[in-house]
């Protein structure tokens, strides 16, 4: 088995705790104030008891590119200090091995094939794999729960009006609406620029991830002045390629470490960066005092010929095994349980939005395919059924030529079938976690189950349309 390590050696100056809420702190949001008993003593909760919630998403992290998931090379002590003051989930997953479709998993709460994003969304239309569906999003629903909404940062999920954050629930908008930068100075993208202040064109001055972690707070000193709880979603472009750190933090590594190798060095001094301005975020939201959720997740697994560092997961970022989509996850409101915590219970990025959901008093749509976490949240060691996961990815690209790949995680049975003119494959995680048993010739039934319900999820996919409407042209 895949032994996390553990969380008791990292510290860090931030007061945060978890992506949790029991059912009585539930009640009081719903019904007013009701009393709770923990270890004998009453708790009171307060008629509006909603915390502002904050969800941070990394670009391309690596499952093992964080102290506190066990790097050795590199200095995180913002987020370590997150971790070490809430909860860490070893076994969670992006719902997809590259961007955009982890993302619309995020905003609806359902698998990116039926959310109509099976794959990456792109500048051109003959490369590009996918169209946001016409489902309620995690802003929308929020917002009808009364709360502020903010996003800030990397969108990816459309460059089209109808497309906009703004357009897909979001109050205010301050970010880059396409898929990754061609320089992290310029922000451009196919010499196209994408930066917005909501929908107007910007051309700001200075590094993405400064220039976001900036924007954060902004955000949060707007919202944190009004009554009403916010939920601000900050999308980093880090780490993501081009490897292109601030000078004086890839110097900073160098002097550190001068053995280490040029290409891992970048990488580190890339995502130290990052980490420092979660740290400047982080430290704004501790000095306003409000109570806060905090999520930290990443939207795939590392790219490993950049240096990343997938822990001890077989492959990295685009490849359908573990080490392509099991994420570094955190999550933290103070207080809701014990700091320093780890669950093993099973995560998806689209059970982010039912448990944003259950914590704000909000219902969640209905026909969404993932599932509140907030029970391994705040009984880490709580039992949990064998869950069925479906991973599809439709591309195209020189690599792909609009192929398809898939996978199925059913309990500790896992279905790779990682390139279409490669056999599928058969793992079992429990006694293999790093994949190295194809067990597909010994267990031909449970290879033969596990494809015919795959086949039956794609067919499901295949249904919601991905590629935008042709418009008819107009008079001119």
């Amino acid at each position: 088995m895949l032994r996390s390590p553990s969380t008791a050696q990292h510290t860090g100056s931030q007061r945060f705790s978890v992506l949790s809420c029991n059912p009585a702190r539930l009640l009081a949001i719903l019904v007013g104030a009701c009393v709770q008993l923990v270890g004998g003593q009453p708790l009171i909760a307060q008629t509006d008891s909603r915390p502002d919630i904050v969800l941070i998403v990394a670009d391309d992290l690596g499952w093992g590119d964080l102290g506190c998931f066990g790097a050795e090379d590199l200095e995180t002590p913002s987020l370590d200090g997150l971790a070490a003051r809430g909860q860490r989930w070893t076994n969670f997953y992006a719902n997809c091995t590259v961007c955009s479709p982890t993302r619309a998993s995020i905003m609806t709460g359902c698998y990116p094939d039926r959310a109509g994003v099976p794959g990456v969304i792109r500048t051109h239309a003959s490369n590009s794999w996918g169209k946001l569906a016409n489902l309620p999003t995690l802003p929308e629903v929020l917002s009808k729960a009364g709360y502020q909404t903010a996003c800030v940062g990397k969108w990816h999920l459309g460059l089209s009006p109808e497309d906009h954050p703004q357009s897909r629930g979001f109050d205010s908008f301050h970010g880059f609406l396409g898929d990754m930068m061609d320089d992290y100075y310029t922000h451009r993208r196919h010499d196209i620029a994408y930066m917005r202040k909501n929908r107007t064109p910007i051309n700001p001055a200075g590094h993405a991830t400064s220039l976001f972690a900036g924007w954060a707070n902004q955000a949060i000193d707007r919202m944190a002045d009004q009554d009403q709880p916010y939920f601000l979603y900050l999308a980093f472009n880090a780490p993501h390629t081009p490897i292109q750190p601030p000078a004086s933090a890839l110097a900073r590594v160098q002097q550190r470490a001068p053995e280490m190798p040029e290409t891992r060095a970048k990488l580190v001094a890339l995502i130290e960066d990052l980490d420092a301005a979660i740290g400047r975020v982080l430290s704004n939201i501790e000095n306003r005092g409000r109570d806060t959720l905090i999520v930290f997740v990443s939207d795939n697994g590392g790219q490993r010929n950049v240096g990343a560092n997938n822990g001890p997961l077989r492959d990295g970022k685009g490849s359908k095994y573990e080490g392509g989509l099991r994420v570094p996850a955190i999550a933290c409101w103070d207080g809701q349980i014990p700091a320093g915590s780890e669950t093993q219970a099973m995560g998806v990025t689209m059970d982010i939005l039912p448990t944003l959901c259950e914590i704000a008093g909000s219902q969640a749509p209905t026909g969404i395919d993932g599932q509140s976490l907030t029970q391994w949240a705040q009984h880490p060691n709580a039992p949990q059924d064998p869950r069925e996961v479906y991973f599809v990815r439709r591309e195209g690209g020189n690599a792909y030529s609009g192929l398809t790949i898939e996978a199925l995680r059913q309990g500790d049975w896992k279905l790779v079938h990682n390139f279409p003119t490669s056999p599928f494959e058969l793992f079992n995680l429990a006694t293999d976690p790093t994949e190295s048993q194809d067990l597909s010739r010994k267990q031909p039934a449970k290879l033969r189950s596990l494809q015919s319900a795959l086949r039956l999820h794609i067919q499901r996919g295949g249904q919601v349309p991905w590629q935008p409407i042709p418009q008819k042209p107009t008079a001119q």
